[in-house]
């Protein structure tokens, strides 16, 4: 079956005068227009297309790349609007309609707006819509603290910046965790702090806990934690007593113990480190 919204790949069956007709394992055809159809090809060669509705409402492949693909947000700029609608520039020759329903705040010709691609089960064409929050669920949140995560930048809040996590779920940074400039629409990393009894999810942009410092100082964590919180070394330790514990020259040893004290995990004691509980 060909997937409307979506990445095909599919097989060169026969050529037209209006271009190359594909195919898919179930034989079901579409058309890759001419000018898409690469130099080079051989029939039962397989191309990878996208597959959308042109401007006559008809099933037709493409080589061209769109900004966003079914079930997935992305954002993007109004081109036009119109009495039934704003259209967005989506990469592909025909543009995204977003109706007037599908509107968060009324789009204007030349700003950007965050857009979730879905397919509308009446109309069997693909549509937008920057009610991006109905599309989020949290009622069912598979991810654990600690977890990377993929993050596109919302809209803020008097608390920090809400996230698109994963493209499924909403979650939140904190205004005491941004350190950088964040826009709507940013694509960036980030991390899971914690997943909340209500579904709510709390993030971070930076690796937290022992997981953001160098392997050197999680393995002394690790070691500290096996040795009950203290080990009887510490900066002014003989080198080959901290080789024999650590495998660590002492220059790597006392960098590892200082970026623990930084960060409040340890405490540096006159005759040893301890982990701060």
């Amino acid at each position: 079956m060909l997937k409307l919204g979506e990445y095909n790949t599919l097989e060169f069956v026969r050529e037209r005068d209006q271009g190359v007709y594909l195919s898919d394992d179930e034989g079901n055809e579409v058309l890759l227009p001419n000018k898409y159809v690469p130099n080079q090809f051989m029939i039962r060669d397989e191309i990878k297309v996208f597959v959308y509705l042109d401007h006559e409402e008809r099933i037709v492949a493409t080589t061209l790349e769109p900004f966003a693909t079914v079930n997935s947000f992305a954002y993007l700029k109004c081109t036009t609007v119109s009495e039934i609608g704003a259209f967005m520039d989506w990469g592909l020759e025909k543009e995204l309609f977003i109706p007037f329903r599908e509107q968060a705040s009324k789009m204007r010709v030349g700003s950007w707006y965050l857009v979730y691609v879905y397919l509308d089960k009446e109309t069997n064409r693909l549509v937008g819509s920057s009610k991006t929050n109905r599309f989020l669920d949290n009622s069912l949140v598979l991810l654990s603290s600690y977890d990377e995560v993929d993050l596109i930048a919302s809209h803020p809040s008097p608390h920090g910046w809400n996230m698109i996590v994963n493209q499924k779920y909403l979650g939140l940074v904190y205004q005491d965790e941004i350190f950088q400039k964040l826009t709507t629409g940013d694509q960036l990393k980030g991390f899971v702090k914690k997943v909340r009894p209500d579904g709510k999810i709390d993030l971070t942009l930076q690796r937290h806990g022992y997981r953001s410092i160098e392997p050197n100082a999680e393995q002394i964590l690790k070691e500290l934690e096996l040795q009950g919180g203290f080990i009887d070394l510490n900066d002014k330790s003989d080198p080959d007593d901290i080789k024999e514990v650590f495998q660590l020259s002492k220059k790597s040893f006392k960098k590892a113990i200082g970026s623990l004290y930084k960060a409040k995990k340890i405490v540096i004691e006159k005759d040893g480190i301890r982990l701060v509980e």
